[in-house]
């Protein structure tokens, strides 16, 4: 008996004029539809264009740069932040080594090169020597990550997993600070955090507290004790008919009033517990989408092979519903990193509000556009960076795949 050997068309790489061809100019029609779309897309576009490298006035920016970014951490203490930031660099490095790096596609390398080469780019923008060093570190301490995570064991991806839950942590404490103001590490009050730092804080903060406590509540409405059942269906209801701008004033506003005399709780502290319980509420829902997609025979299998019904909750069913609902969370997290906006109305200094006060100095009065559009730079960056790595995610644990 013989076998036929079947052979694959070899894969072919189109060549730029080859891929424009056979996609933009394949008929008649497409070939007029791209010209139109080319012809609109700078008709609209060259305003933008003309405005941000010939009209705009980015003075405001590079003099303010700092201030958008730290808010008024002190100077002498911003190596807490650059340490931080190397850990980061550091963990993301080692991710990519431990996911695979001849896995991953061409593309997806490039982008990763160019990401790691970033910090060095600025350093030729920085005047000050530290600032230098600190950039090329981060260079550094990535491509080291990549390298150290290439055996990709599975005690290392173990290790590199506990690094990423512990990370916040470190920064929050080096954030802080431990010691009175004479000690190696003194305290930094929560007053003097701002600009895209507190955003990425309360972020941070949002999503690592949110997602367990949402788990824990889509649990709770699929609970047969009634108490837990209705206690998480009240909460979840209630919680998601107010907005969040209700919520941060009941937190800044209200909550001292029910506090004992004498007893006081950090804004940034009330914004962040605000911020948690409101996107507890929202993911509880998702994931309990994700629970109802689960088929009943999962239950039924697992009940079969002896698992109890904790076993059968954590090891089969929970991470099924997770992996279902990746796409879905991680617009949360996005949507959660964009309404954090709203704590300027509150008072703090998040990156809006730093925005506002950079408009009030009387040298850049009637810059609101250049401003502005520098905040939603920012803001577009992270959200597209979430949502990238997202995107990987899916492809990793092979969301909607059968």
């Amino acid at each position: 008996m013989t076998h036929a050997t079947v052979l694959l068309r070899p894969k072919t790489r189109l060549t730029p004029a080859q891929w424009i061809r056979r996609n933009l100019f394949n008929s008649w029609g497409n070939a007029i539809l791209t010209i139109l779309s080319v012809w609109l897309t700078f008709v609209l576009a060259r305003g933008i264009i003309v405005w941000v490298f010939t009209t705009a006035e980015w003075l405001v920016i590079r003099t303010n740069l700092r201030l958008i970014l730290l808010g008024q951490y002190p100077i002498a203490e911003v190596w807490r932040i650059w340490l931080s930031a190397a850990m980061l660099s550091f963990l993301i490095g080692s991710t990519v080594g431990v996911w695979g790096w001849e896995k991953t596609r061409p593309v997806t390398r490039r982008i990763w090169v160019a990401l790691a080469s970033l910090p060095l780019v600025f350093v030729f923008t920085q005047t000050d020597s530290t600032n230098r060093l600190w950039l090329a570190a981060l260079s550094i301490l990535a491509v080291a990550g990549w390298f150290l995570g290439r055996p990709a064991t599975r005690p290392l991806r173990r290790i590199v997993a506990i690094g990423w839950f512990i990370w916040p942590a470190i920064f929050i404490l080096l954030l802080r600070g431990l010691t009175p103001e004479e000690g190696w590490l003194p305290l930094v009050g929560t007053n003097l955090w701002g600009g895209l730092l507190l955003t990425f804080l309360l972020t941070v903060v949002g999503i690592v507290f949110s997602f367990p406590l949402g788990v824990l509540l889509a649990l709770g409405r699929r609970s047969e004790l009634q108490l837990v059942r209705w206690f998480s269906i009240g909460y979840i209801e209630l919680i998601r008919g107010v907005p969040l701008i209700t919520i941060l004033f009941m937190a800044q506003l209200m909550l001292p009033l029910f506090l004992p005399t004498g007893l006081t709780i950090d804004r940034v502290l009330r914004a962040m517990v605000g911020i948690t319980l409101f996107s507890a509420a929202y993911l509880a829902e998702n994931v309990r989408g994700g629970l109802q997609a689960i088929p009943r025979g999962q239950f039924e299998a697992a009940h079969a092979m002896g698992l109890n019904g904790i076993q059968t909750m954590g090891l089969i069913v929970l991470p099924q519903a997770l992996r279902l609902v990746i796409p879905i969370l991680v617009g949360q997290f996005i949507a959660l990193y964009k309404d954090t906006a709203l704590v300027s109305i509150v008072g703090l200094l998040d990156i809006v509000g730093i925005g506002k006060t950079v408009l009030a100095q009387p040298e850049f009065l009637g810059l609101q556009r250049e401003v502005l559009a520098f905040i939603s730079l920012l803001y577009w960056v992270v959200s597209y960076a979430m949502s990238y790595v997202s995107q990987r995610l899916e492809i990793a644990v092979g969301v909607g795949e059968r």
